[in-house]
């Protein structure tokens, strides 16, 4: 069956169906991205700048959403059942409330470290400094694409970029990146001095800070 991928100039005369445009991409068709682009990103850009974010925004969000596209079509059992359209920008949407929601995470998080540094007195200082030790001494353990992975990640790097920055798939670094959290999180509680703590705040009923 032909849906029009033949000719790499079509997508410049021609409107793409739901159905060439799903053949084109599980074909891996360079131009039918250049087609969506026109079609498409100019209103994702409206969606993200009225929601706060940047042209530069909108640009990582059609990407990331893309790729998320990519992964659906390319498992066969994938049913289109609205506009193409219509679930690539509820896809993207979705990714952009995310986004501004992790932001919000980290804003609030800061301001409360703020307040929190400023009331401190120097004991509470020397605990946070045990505190970045362990953590440090946690990261440092990990294996190097665990933490390139996680590095980008805490700089707000989308996957799809930290995917295009290491060289590997977007799938690949979704994996990576949740295995990296999870063993991060066990090395934190499986270091020796973390442990301590854990048990004198058990032995004294009081959290040690």
């Amino acid at each position: 069956m032909n849906y029009g991928c033949a000719n790499k100039e079509f997508y410049q005369v021609k409107e793409y169906s739901d159905s060439e445009i799903i053949e084109c991409l599980r074909n891996r068709q360079g131009y039918v991205v250049s087609y969506l682009m026109d079609r498409y990103l100019p209103m994702i850009r409206l969606m993200v700048v009225q929601f706060g974010g940047t042209n530069e925004d909108a640009r990582d969000i059609f990407q990331e959403g893309l790729m998320i596209m990519l992964e659906k079509i390319d498992d066969r059992n994938f049913v289109l059942t609205c506009k193409f359209k219509t679930l690539f920008y509820c896809v993207c949407e979705n990714l952009w409330k995310m986004v501004l929601a992790k932001r919000k995470s980290a804003e609030n998080f800061f301001h409360r470290k703020t307040e929190e540094e400023s009331e401190k007195d120097p004991g509470e200082k020397i605990d946070d400094e045990l505190y970045q030790r362990i953590f440090r001494e946690s990261f440092d353990s990990l294996d190097e694409l665990s933490k390139e992975i996680l590095k980008l990640y805490w700089q707000e790097k989308s996957p799809a970029e930290i995917a295009e920055i290491l060289g590997y798939t977007y799938g690949y670094v979704k994996k990576k990146k949740s295995e990296a959290q999870a063993e991060l999180t066990k090395k934190l509680k499986q270091h020796p001095d973390y442990r301590k703590i854990m048990k004198l705040e058990k032995l004294t009923g009081t959290p040690v800070v």
